[in-house]
């Protein structure tokens, strides 16, 4: 594939992956051009992605004919491959498979916190009716704009099981999100980004998310001005980074991990490994319901076969290190939690 710019590409600014996506262009000095629009109705003719999700990217495929593509992991490595310099993986192998399994994180956890507070509480519901429909097509009659809003309420609504958001998880999404806080805080006393003085995809993947969940919805904005006011403040810087000269010298080395670093490890092996290792047998059992604890509390949710596929690309990320590489992982993850993922 050889791709051209400007990159075309659908999203609105309510969508986590959306803003993950344009602040990689912007600090890569990617040229795109962005279509405010759903994904439901794509204009213009342009083609329908197998899972309609935003971002929608169209890019071509074999035969040169464009395509919708949506996963924005593999877009940014497919990105790394097209496009030269300003890189977000660490050149190390074992620092880039922690980037790996941090913006995994980002992608697939802290987004519960952040669908969670969004359809869960009614005032960030009612907030998120008024705004998401306006979002994407402002020119609305009021009968439209109602229409619009209650259907996406329900349809939201309708979907908190997806990510695991029901009466019995709520707190511990919350309590997980506060400890991230807190981690984050320490973490940019210290250091600018979460692998060093240089972005990597994991920051953009935590950025994604906090900018609805420090930006846009009201409970959630009003805990992380409160606690983490240095996280607010850098969910403002990574929005647009295309200023900033990176060096190689940068990046975090696998010979000197900070605490931070580590309390954030601690923290994805609290609350994202015991429910990906739980979704991944319920799916092999054929369960109808994954459960496990959290921090001693329940977590009770539907099996989500998306992550099972997260959870065995990561493996085969770690499988594919070389010994020398694998040993410094396993060292860096030793006693995290996250080590038994790769078990």
């Amino acid at each position: 594939m050889s791709l051209t710019t400007p990159i075309t590409l659908l999203g609105v600014p309510g969508s986590p992956y959306t803003r993950k996506m344009l602040a990689v262009l912007r600090y890569r000095h990617i040229a795109y051009r962005l279509i405010l629009a759903s994904h439901r109705a794509p204009p213009g003719g342009l083609p329908r992605a197998k899972v309609p999700l935003l971002p929608t990217f169209y890019l071509p495929g074999p035969s040169g004919a464009l395509e919708a593509v949506t996963d924005s992991t593999p877009i940014i490595r497919l990105f790394e491959r097209e496009f030269s310099g300003r890189s977000v993986i660490p050149t190390d192998p074992a620092m880039a498979f922690i980037n790996d399994l941090l913006e995994d994180y980002g992608d697939e956890w802290l987004t519960k916190a952040m669908f969670h507070y969004r359809w869960y509480y009614k005032p960030d519901i009612d907030h998120a009716g008024d705004v998401l429909p306006l979002w994407s097509s402002e020119l609305l009659s009021d009968a439209d704009f109602a229409k619009a809003k209650q259907d996406i309420i329900e349809r939201q609504v309708s979907r908190l099981y997806v990510v695991g958001s029901n009466d019995t998880t709520a707190s511990v999404i919350e309590d997980s999100y506060r400890r991230y806080l807190a981690i984050m805080e320490e973490l940019f006393r210290h250091q600018r980004y979460v692998l060093g003085e240089r972005p990597s995809s994991a920051d953009f993947a935590a950025y994604g998310q906090l900018t609805q969940l420090t930006k846009v919805d009201p409970t959630p904005m009003a805990v992380t001005w409160r606690e983490a006011p240095r996280v607010n403040a850098w969910v403002d810087r990574v929005d647009d980074l295309s200023g900033l000269e990176p060096q190689e010298t940068e990046w975090t080395r696998r010979d000197a991990i900070p605490q931070s670093l580590r309390d954030l490890l601690g923290e994805v092996g609290r609350g994202y490994v015991p429910v990906m290792l739980a979704n991944e047998k319920a799916l092999a059992d054929g369960a109808a319901e994954v459960k496990t604890e959290v921090e001693g509390k329940t977590w009770v949710q539907k099996p989500f076969p998306y992550q099972a596929k997260c959870l065995k690309w990561l493996r085969e990320s770690y499988r594919a290190l070389s010994p020398a590489d694998r040993s410094a992982v396993d060292g860096i993850l030793h006693g995290t939690g996250c080590e038994r993922l790769f078990a």
